[in-house]
């Protein structure tokens, strides 16, 4: 076993396979650390999130460490059964490159035991390994657009479902109607790590349908993902959307405790704005805002108090009504219309309403995650946004009339622009090794371009690539769990540093992570701005403290 720095509140526990991952994540579910979140399984790793104020990182490893990697006997395992008509675009070619008929790939797929090793690429999608070692083919030499839902498919040694329409390159070899994926569930993963997975030979929809609501009777499925709709009623209250600019989304604080399933936590890219936002006006910390790039405009349907915070121009409400202070709370009267200027500096505003944005959860958040495709889709005009009640005893407020809210900065300040330099503390690793020293100097002695290919996902760098060592050039890395601020290394060496809605799991090399208190930071970076990665040092999981940055 190796622990590995991840960021400076998560490790990464490297192991010799698979079964040694899952053993070691069916450990921390059965008996949690105390200060310890919900562990990612990857093919041979396990990431494991902490709180450094509850338990530090030497003595997670020492616990970790501890653990027996014992799976759980499998009479034990939940066994999941999926009908699958073999009729994929793929299935004669993928017979081929085993040599075999598309008949004995069918037969050997079936009789195969498959167990659910991790979750990752998209919610819901497992990794499935099996007991038959010659059933392995290689992903596709040009991967699809467009896969469609239900598709059941092979790469290397693993089989899995699509989940929902996505690109992929997996060789497909069948199609199922059972629902992998559905958050109107208790369990929205139909198969979660650990569970025993047996394929059965269907020969018609008919029979395939069959044996879902057999399921579904069983209470192992439900309907469709419920979508959530936004739909203009001038006779509602709230708030409507005149104009989303940029982009606008609902936000709150994310959709932690989903891990397992792939599901990212999301949530506000800048969360201490978010927050001061929901200060402002009364909320919760948590309640959901209108994060906004540039160009919104909202008009109040029935008397609202609003605040805006994060990167925000100047503020109007009504011609020749005073112009509220970014981080101050305001009222709008039925009809009026607020609309901010576009920022200098920073990208992103936070719009809170007192009682919070009302829409319905989704997995316990009404976050908007856009590479997931939960919670509401992106704003559009004349979208209603429903308004929750407020907190009893609070004060009516006109503009100025009460003071803002103490927050850690003035909202609006301090903030990343285009030209500007901002620096980031990270922290090196998991897979810094994948780079010699020279690497690492180029890593941290450039400043990166944030390029407008950037969004919610990631922020894509431009300057002078990072090179491999020899030895790793060409090389794989099996897909492992990424956290938030990552900064993964693809192919060509510009780095992406991951934002809150990025893939759970990732095969790329992870150099090293943005750490946790400068991630709200990274999220208000503009096209444009430029980054310098500033090396922090952290505890090592094994003690020492590795010198050459700064603490």
């Amino acid at each position: 076993m190796r622990v590995l720095t991840a960021r400076d509140d998560a490790l990464l526990v490297e192991l010799d396979d698979l079964d040694q991952a899952v053993a070691l994540y069916e450990s921390l579910l059965a008996d949690p650390v105390r200060g310890v979140g919900v562990p990612v399984p990857g093919a041979r790793t396990l990431l494991v999130p902490y709180r450094p104020s509850a338990i530090r990182a030497p003595e997670l490893a020492a616990e970790l460490r501890s653990r027996p990697l014992v799976r759980r006997p499998a009479a034990e395992a939940r066994t999941v059964e999926i009908p699958v008509r073999y009729d994929g675009e793929d299935l004669a070619e993928a017979a081929a490159l085993l040599g075999w008929s598309p008949e004995e790939l069918v037969r050997r797929h079936t009789a195969a035991a498959w167990t659910v090793g991790f979750v990752g690429f998209a919610p819901g999608f497992a990794y499935l390994t099996g007991d038959d070692p010659e059933l392995v083919v290689p992903r596709r030499s040009s991967p699809r657009t467009r896969v469609p839902a239900g598709s059941v498919a092979l790469a290397g040694p693993y089989s899995g479902v699509y989940p929902r329409e996505s690109p992929g390159g997996w060789q497909l070899v069948g199609r199922t109607d059972a629902p992998v994926w559905d958050v109107t569930r208790e369990r929205p993963a139909l198969m979660l790590p650990g569970d025993r997975v047996r394929f059965v030979a269907v020969t018609s929809a008919a029979e395939s349908r069959s044996a879902v609501e057999n399921d579904l009777r069983d209470g192992s499925g439900a309907e469709d993902d419920p979508q959530v709709v936004l739909e203009e009623n001038r006779n509602a209250a709230g708030v409507q959307v005149v104009a989303s600019g940029v982009v606008a989304v609902v936000q709150d604080l994310g959709r932690a405790g989903s891990e397992g399933a792939g599901v990212s936590a999301s949530g506000a890219l800048d969360r201490p704005s978010l927050r001061a936002a929901n200060r402002a006006v009364g909320n919760p910390v948590d309640a959901a805002v209108v994060e906004a790039v540039g160009g919104l405009r909202l008009r109040a349907r029935g008397p609202q108090v609003l605040a805006v915070t994060g990167a925000v121009g100047e503020i109007v409400v009504r011609p020749g009504a005073p112009r509220p202070r970014p981080g101050e709370p305001f009222a709008l009267d039925d009809g009026d219309e607020l609309r901010f200027a576009a920022p200098a500096r920073g990208v992103r505003a936070y719009v809170a309403v007192r009682g919070g944005i009302s829409v319905p959860p989704v997995l316990g958040s009404r976050a908007t995650d856009v590479l997931a495709g939960l919670g509401p889709d992106p704003l559009r005009p004349g979208d209603l946004l429903p308004v929750g009640v407020p907190e009893r005893g609070l004060p009516a407020v006109g503009p100025r009339a009460v003071p803002a809210p103490a927050v850690p900065a003035p909202p609006g300040t301090g903030l990343p622009a285009p030209g500007e330099t901002t620096v980031l503390d990270i922290v090196l690793g998991p897979r810094d090794d994948w780079f010699d020293a020279a690497g690492i100097d180029l890593l941290t002695g450039q400043d990166w371009l944030v390029t407008p290919r950037s969004n919610r996902i990631g922020l894509r760098l431009d300057g002078t690539p990072l090179p491999r060592t020899p030895d790793r050039v060409g090389a794989e890395l099996p897909s492992e769990g990424c956290v938030t601020g990552a900064i993964q290394v693809p192919p060509d060496g510009l780095p992406v540093l991951f934002l809150a809605d990025h893939p759970l799991t990732g095969g790329y090399p992870v150099i090293g992570a943005v750490v946790a208190g400068h991630v709200p930071l990274a999220g208000q970076l503009p096209a444009g701005a430029r980054i310098r990665f500033h090396v922090r040092d952290v505890p090592r999981p094994d003690g020492t403290t590795p010198a050459g940055g700064t603490p």
